[in-house]
């Protein structure tokens, strides 16, 4: 039951904030904070039940921790059924830790309609949530399209200049990629339905459905696409600067840290454990398009002077090897790629709040209209360059950790793809450098509203910038909570392509 109202209490909470604007306008982000305190106080009592324990990296003793199952429309098999394992344990922790910061940089950039803001950002992790829970392919389809319309009126609404357009772009290439996975989702279930006289849509079940190479190809390939295009990669990716450039801060946040994460999911949950044998197929292909966005994007970020434009591109980037280390499919790497999507979604979201509060005091994203900021504003500077070590890959902070189990575990698989990738080793220095620079150093330009950053801005990056040194320092306990389900993952894929 507890992972019902994980969906339910955020559905409420939007809601509730929507209403609760008519009694006064700051009341629905202080709704918004509780319904997230309970979020998270419910995913901790799921998982203390899960352990027995109360410490946050206990071993998991069985790989599904919890299950609801709920029946929905009967006549097609459609079931609400959602499961809870470790992979989806740590990004519903996520999620939640970025809701927390998505309302925290919106505390005081939205003033206008800040009920239906906190409505919008409450209903698109509800949406998220249920992408992460979903086992059944109806649900998660329906999950999969109810968080794209909350972030089409997040950015559309409460953007800049170019909102619409972004807005619009951003809903065609997620829709028509979702149709394709729609498609894939209807011929597998008719597939299944036609060897055991049944229609389900349950996950577990449909993973024993006898495909021939050649439709269960295009079925993947129906997946892939729709799962690419939200992580997105090289060359479904072009919807994304535009999106996180006009979108409000919160926008930006859900989108780098959580909403980019379904896509890598999706991949790890579906894509290869449904189609074994057509993904292993395809492997190749993914681990070139991955290493292609790993360095294509690098590039890309380094030609940017939009600040946001430029942490969007190294979230290609960084997902490239989130996609690479997916298709290598070994354990290490699928480690990796579980390190690498917690520790961007800590980085990314903390470049864009900075980038927001830094927009809100300069009214400008040009950092060639920057420079200095490093003794005008010492403290958010100091806070910037955490981060911007964060993305380049520094040790000691999670997001090197996350990229170099991925090239170890990709290293054992492809010799050459995975030395090219390394070339993104050399290639995030200078663009994440570039950005201090630029932004941090040299005179101090002619400014305006020059306040460092306050109590609420330096505790949520503190927050962030302690968990990604605790990441790239202590690894081992997300992959204490990951590894049960990963091993599950590819135990099933082994069994099936025998």
């Amino acid at each position: 039951m507890i992972l019902f109202a994980l969906v339910a209490v955020l559905l409420i909470g939007g809601i509730v904030a929507w209403f609760s604007e008519k009694i006064h306008p700051d009341i629905p982000r202080w709704v918004s904070v509780m319904t997230l305190i309970i979020e998270a106080v419910l995913l901790m009592a799921q998982y203390t039940a899960a352990t027995g324990v109360i410490e946050w990296g206990a071993p998991l003793s069985q790989t599904w921790l919890a299950d609801f199952d709920q029946s929905w429309i009967p006549r097609f098999g459609i079931h609400f059924h959602l499961a809870l394992d470790g992979l989806s344990l740590l990004l519903l922790a996520l999620t939640i830790l970025l809701g927390f910061m998505a309302v925290s940089s919106s505390w005081t950039e939205i003033n206008k309609h800040q009920g239906f803001f906190y409505f919008n950002l409450l209903f698109c992790l509800t949406g998220v949530s249920g992408v992460f829970l979903a086992v059944d392919l109806f649900l998660l389809f329906f999950f999969w399209e109810l968080m794209i319309l909350p972030m089409y009126f997040l950015i559309s609404i409460w953007g800049h200049e170019n909102r619409i357009y972004a807005a619009m772009k951003f809903f065609i290439f997620t829709q028509v990629s979702g149709l394709l996975m729609l498609l894939s989702i209807v011929a597998l279930v008719l597939i299944n339905h036609s060897q055991t006289g049944i229609y389900s849509f349950n996950y577990f079940e449909l993973l024993d459905t006898e495909i021939s190479p050649t439709i269960a190809f295009w079925l993947m390939l129906g997946f892939f696409i729709a799962f690419t295009v939200k992580l997105p990669a090289v060359p479904f990716h072009t919807w994304l600067p535009d999106a996180h450039t006009q979108a409000p801060t919160g926008g930006s946040v859900l989108l780098a840290g959580i909403m980019l994460k379904t896509g890598a999911y999706g991949l790890l949950r579906f894509v290869i454990p449904l189609f074994p044998e057509a993904s292993h197929q395809f492997a190749p292909i993914a681990m070139i398009l991955g290493a292609i966005s790993v360095l294509y994007a690098a590039m890309m970020a380094f030609a940017q002077s939009d600040i946001k434009r430029l942490i969007a591109y190294t979230s290609v980037s960084h997902m490239g090897f989130v996609l690479l280390g997916i298709f290598s499919w070994n354990l290490l790497a699928l480690q990796g790629v579980v390190v690498t999507i917690l520790a961007h979604g800590i980085s990314a979201a903390a470049l864009f709040m900075i980038a927001g509060a830094l927009q809100q005091r300069l009214h400008t994203r040009d950092i060639d209209h920057m420079g200095g900021l490093w003794t005008a504003i010492p403290r958010l500077s100091a806070l910037t360059l955490i981060f911007a070590f964060a993305s380049l890959g520094l040790p000691t902070l999670g997001n090197f950790v996350g990229e170099f189990l991925v090239l170890v575990g990709a290293f054992k698989v492809n010799v050459v793809l995975t030395a090219i990738t390394a070339l993104a080793l050399i290639l995030s220095p200078i663009y994440a450098l570039m950005m201090v620079q630029k932004s941090l150093h040299g005179p101090l330009q002619p400014q305006a509203s020059l306040v460092d950053a306050n109590h609420r801005e330096l505790v949520s990056l503190a927050v962030l910038a302690l968990l990604t040194v605790w990441l790239g320092l202590y690894p081992g306990t997300i992959l204490k909570i990951s590894a049960p389900a990963l091993k599950q993952e590819m135990q099933q894929t082994v069994e099936m392509e025998h």
